[in-house]
């Protein structure tokens, strides 16, 4: 590991050099890839750098303990422990920012939110799911564009399909995939019995250019008129369009703007990430024993999280956590949930790894 920091240290201060080179700075492409690849090793340099400090303290009192000065002796002893103590935080911190890193965590995201078992119930959680990640988002300094919607009476969304662009989104909101409960009395339920119902949430890394090849052949695109509210234009221009990927048989349609070519658009880019999303799987099952060590793999059948209004709580059964504070999470307060989730697939993947290295 320390070989490795070392080298890191080296490249960070290289690239230093570089980013101060005039030639490198009238190259606005160069300046901007070595710019980020110093930025993405600064935290991890200057931990490194730390961690030599506290070696060297440590070694000081080694020494001094091993001296005749009492007094000098007092003190090392009394340092000693706090500098163990931070030598350890600072390598497991090291050890994590070492870990492989996933390749989509610095991209944008599209999320779909869907209304599962519950009915009108289920469709008014969706909305206040889809709010939810709008007010973290909006705390974090992101952008939210939703690309399709599909509401009903009473402020519910069978159906919300959105991009949620900004530095880091994935590698923050992908382990809000899967099945989401809820646990409340609903406003139509006239007895005050609590129902139960449920929302499925998928959380796909948008897919650039490159990276997902769709060709023109296997696409078939249908054009029809608009439902539901949107002025003149609705039902008498055909600007909706339902997109069919020919070989796999997905279908994406887009209907919120009132523009043919803009809902185009719109549905090409769900449609490359869904199609991106099955590519990733398919990579996934191949490396079955490798995936358990592996960050964000979570089935998405599974309830991950369960919401109890009448006790304030809100509970993620894959680690454990329960907080008394739905009321301020429902809101968009997501970071002790998210901090936790980060901390334990980090802390599985180091256990993934300490265990290849042991074989």
């Amino acid at each position: 590991m320390l070989k490795r920091l070392e080298q890191i240290e080296k490249r960070y201060v290289e690239l230093g050099n570089l980013l101060s080179d005039p030639k490198v700075i009238s190259d606005q492409e160069s300046f901007q890839k070595y710019g980020k690849e110093h930025s993405t090793l600064a935290e991890m340099v200057e931990l490194y750098q730390e961690l030599k400090r506290v070696d060297n303290d440590l070694q000081e009192n080694k020494i001094i303990l091993e001296g005749k000065d009492e007094e000098l002796r007092e003190l090392a002893k009394e340092e000693f422990p706090g500098l163990q103590k931070r030598r350890g935080e600072l390598e497991e911190r090291l050890k994590v920012l070492l870990l492989p890193k996933d390749p989509n965590d610095e991209k944008n995201i599209i999320i779909e939110i869907r209304a599962g078992v519950g009915g009108d119930e289920a469709a008014i959680f969706a909305f206040d799911l889809f709010r939810m990640y709008s007010r973290y988002a909006e705390a974090q300094r992101w952008r939210v564009e939703v690309l399709s919607s599909s509401p009903i009476g009473l402020g519910g969304l069978k159906e919300i399909i959105a991009i949620i662009a900004g530095k880091g989104v994935y590698s923050k909101l992908k382990y809000e995939s899967g099945v989401h409960r809820v646990q409340r009395v609903p406003q139509t339920e006239a007895s005050g019995r609590i129902h139960t119902s449920t929302v499925t949430v998928a959380v796909l890394p948008e897919a650039e250019d490159i990276e997902i090849d769709i060709k023109p052949d296997d696409l078939r695109v249908d054009t029809f008129r608009a439902g539901g509210h949107g002025g003149q234009n609705v039902n008498k221009v055909e600007t909706a369009v339902r997109m069919t990927h020919i070989p796999t048989g997905l279908v994406v349609s887009c209907q919120d703007e009132k523009s043919q070519h803009k809902n185009r658009q719109k549905a090409m880019k769900i449609l490359a990430s869904r199609l991106l999303d099955i590519k990733q799987k398919e990579q996934e099952s191949k490396i079955a024993e490798e995936r358990k060590s592996q960050v964000g793999t979570g089935d998405r059948s599974e309830k991950i999280r369960t919401y109890n209004f009448p006790q304030n709580r809100v509970s993620d059964h894959r680690v454990g956590l329960t907080l008394h504070q739905l009321d301020t999470v429902i809101e968009g307060d997501l970071n002790e949930l998210i901090e936790t989730l980060v901390h334990h697939y980090q802390t599985e993947a180091l256990k993934g790894q300490n265990m290849a290295l042991q074989a």
